[in-house]
Formats: structure tokens, sequence, C-alpha cells
């Protein structure tokens, strides 16, 4: 298959990269190379490549930024994906599209299922819930993935600055009344491979919910990774009003994983055991250097 990864210098397009196997061509964009708002630059390389299927891991994900920014963030949320549906309807092609955990309210007390009805409380969830609809009424092929608390040994993410307020800092407060599951950037590149050798061609209208397993609150998160980092930082546990953002974040954003492991087979790994991967990835990185 002639696969398309656009936003490949990210924190997923990154990990795609470094599995993508042989037996697919891939051709590996990022802004500097490929305009996704740009009609006739997406239809041009479609026509170049014979685009099969499009991964599009590009996305706006400064979350309180987007407050201030809504514009930037629903071109690039929104009317991008709908440049790329539209192009995948025309040729055929299936495209994989990356959403978010920021589409629910975050007043559930039980996982999110796909189907549960959204209701974003930021510029950036209803940005990507816009982009989710118009590649649903697009009538293109899809899969969409919505995702959350994603971090890897590259970019920023909440992992790696904590690991540098480790270093620095002797405590910190961290919210205690929101929780979710991390997801390790590498294990959802897995996910989406599992997605794309199971489907092929086929045409398909599907949304799935992936992130490792389990559910944890922010400050458990930074404590394991302060623990599992070798840090001596206290993280004290702090209520979301003691820590007051632009951009309300969900209580609560657990994702129901049924249908994407129904779907794949595939076995997805505890939010632990990945976090531990990550950091002894991370940890070679800085004696390589």
């Amino acid at each position: 298959m002639n696969i398309l990864v656009t936003g490949c210098k990210g924190q997923l397009g990154t990990e795609l990269q470094k599995i993508a196997d042989t037996g697919h061509r891939w051709l590996f964009t990022d802004a500097d190379t490929l305009d996704i708002c740009n009609k006739a630059a997406v239809e041009a390389c479609f026509e170049a490549n014979g685009i099969e299927i499009c991964i599009n891991c590009a996305a706006y994900t400064a979350v309180d930024k987007a407050e201030d920014e809504p514009e930037m963030a629903m071109l690039i949320n929104a009317f991008a994906p709908k440049v790329l549906a539209d192009t995948c309807k025309r040729h055929h092609a299936l495209l994989i599209h990356v959403s978010t955990d920021y589409v629910f309210g975050g007043d559930a007390h039980e996982p999110y299922k796909v189907d549960d009805p959204i209701n974003p409380q930021s510029v950036y969830g209803s940005t990507k819930a816009d982009g989710e609809r118009l590649i649903r009424e697009s009538g293109c092929s899809y899969m969409i993935v919505r995702t959350a608390w994603l971090y890897s040994s590259t970019g920023h993410n909440f992992v790696k600055t904590m690991l540098m307020l480790g270093d620095t800092k002797e405590e910190i407060n961290v919210v205690a009344d929101q929780k979710g599951c991390p997801t390790w950037a590498h294990d959802l590149a897995v996910a989406l491979m599992a997605l794309v050798d199971k489907n092929g061609k086929n045409e398909v209208h599907e949304t799935f919910h992936f992130t490792n397993e389990g559910q944890i609150t922010w400050h458990d998160f930074a404590t394991a990774i302060m623990e599992l980092g070798g840090k001596q930082c206290k993280v004290n546990p702090i209520t979301t009003d003691q820590y007051p953002t632009k951009a309300k974040r969900p209580a609560y954003s657990v994702l129901d994983l049924s249908k994407i492991k129904e779907f794949t087979g595939i076995e997805i790994p505890e939010w632990r055991a990945s976090l531990i991967k990550c950091i002894e990835e991370l940890s070679q990185t800085i004696s390589a250097h």
C-alpha cells in the first residue's frame, strides 16, 4: 500500500517512522513539505504517489493557546482534515485520523464508549470535534482514533516536563482530581499499523478509542514518573481549582478500549509498563549524548 503520513515530526509521526515496515511504501510529510490546508498541494501529492491510505498525525495541540488562536486551531484541526477527507474520497483512499478525549464533556464516571455523545468544553476540543464531523460528512472511507495524554521520548509532553522538574525542584503540585489514561506514542503507532493491516482497502466508517490500559490521575502519573525516573522531587496533590488554566480540562476522560481490541485483536499494554519503557528510552538517549 502507498501510505501518506502527515505531521511526521510530531510524537506519533516520529514513532510511525520508527516502525514503518517495508511491506508498504511510506511517504512521510510535515508542514514544511506538504501544506495539508492547500487542496491543490494535497491533490497533487495523492496523484503523484498513488496514495491509498492517509494517516493524519498533524494537529494543533496547544490546548490553552487554542483559546487565544481559535482560527489557527480550526484551520489545522478541522479544515485540514476536511481537505484530506475530500481528497481521500476522490481517490478511494482510507483516512486514518487521530482525535482526542477532549471531544467529551469530562463529566462521566465510567469509560467513554465510541458512540457516547460528545460535548467539548474547550476550543481545542470543539475544533477536534469539528474535524471528526467533517470527515464523517465527506463520505470518505475513514477510521477516527481518539487518544489521550500522549507522551514519548520526543517533543513536548508531560513525562519529559516532569523529569525536567524532578531535576530542578524539590517539590511540585499536580492536580489529583482529573482522571484519564496516558498513551505512549509507540503503542498508538503499533495500534494504527494494526488497523492498516487488518483493514487493507475495505470501505470502512469507524471510530475507535486507544490509550494504554488503566485509569489514573495526573498526580498518580507524576508520582510514577518521579519514582521510575529516580527523581527525589515530592509531588503534592492539588485540585483543579488550585491550578487554573485558560482551557477547561476534562475531570474524567477514560476511554473504553473494547472496540479496537475486538477489531484488531491487539494486546494493549498497561500504562505503567509502557511508561517504564519510555523512561528507559529517554535515559538511553541522554547517556548517548
